[in-house]
């Protein structure tokens, strides 16, 4: 069982390790492969990735798009797994369908140019509103893991608080959502990995306001330099500035993994 936790941790960090390691190299060294460590350390790769991709200001657009997502996301999905665990409503058998195929079918690029013809008719094309509603909207995955946290919370706990005089919207916000703490951490953190990562999205979203681009899409701009040779050790470098913010919201959120079966049992 060590031999084969070892392994996975070994696989899962030897990217990161690469990616590390190919940022610190020059572009000759890196491209004519060579030693796995740098002959010389290139630190000012960081410094120059910096630079040429405007990276304070893609960082902050990635930020306020992934957590706007994640909040809605979270917001959303806790809401539609309260009402769907605990009424009856016409269709909900229909809806919980639905919600599950989501998860199944990708249709992938095909949606994009409704989805655009949509956000242009709400006026939210040229920022990045559109694109948050998009990603909030893909909710099916955060749906059913809250939806199981939800089914493990006694109903006795909402209904004697709607006897007390509770209505049904404040014990949610009063009652089962603080429950629910372990739960959302998790599910946060799968809305934010995807939020963060997404490329396609942003990039149709902001091809005709570059100030408004993500950090993705802005690190693609690092592949060519002015002469047209390509540029992998800065790109190497502000992949790895941009896995940094990731790193930190995984240890954030690594205790609510390790309290996801006991805030089951609790509940």
């Amino acid at each position: 069982m060590w031999a084969f936790l070892l392994a996975t941790a070994l696989l899962t960090l030897f990217p990161i390790l690469m990616t590390l390691l190919g940022s610190l190299k020059t572009n000759v060294e890196l491209m004519g492969g060579g030693n796995l460590l740098p002959e010389s350390w290139q630190f000012t790769n960081y410094a120059e990735a910096w630079r040429q991709s405007n990276f304070a200001l893609y960082t902050w657009n990635s930020l306020f798009m992934s957590v706007m997502a994640t909040i809605g996301t979270l917001l959303v999905s806790a809401m539609a797994a309260y009402v769907v665990d605990r009424r009856h409503f016409p269709g909900k058998g229909l809806y919980v369908a639905l919600q599950s195929t989501t998860m199944f079918i990708s249709v992938g690029a095909i949606v994009l140019r409704p989805q655009f013809d949509l956000m242009v008719k709400l006026h939210l094309n040229t920022s990045l509103w559109g694109v948050i509603l998009i990603l909030i909207s893909a909710h099916a995955t955060t749906f059913f893991i809250l939806l199981g946290f939800i089914k493990a919370i006694p109903r006795e706990m909402d209904e004697a608080a709607m006897m007390d005089g509770s209505s049904f919207i404040r014990s949610f916000f009063r009652i089962i959502l603080p429950l629910m703490t372990p739960g959302l951490g998790v599910a946060g953190l799968f809305a934010f990995r995807h939020a963060w990562n997404e490329y396609i999205l942003p990039l149709v979203f902001t091809m005709t306001n570059p100030n408004l681009q993500t950090l993705t899409v802005g690190l693609a701009n690092l592949r060519y330099g002015s002469s047209a040779a390509m540029q992998t050790h800065l790109m190497m470098a502000g992949a790895f500035l941009s896995i940094l913010p990731m790193l930190l919201v995984y240890i954030v959120a690594n205790k609510s993994f390790m309290q996801v079966t006991a805030g089951s049992i609790k509940g």
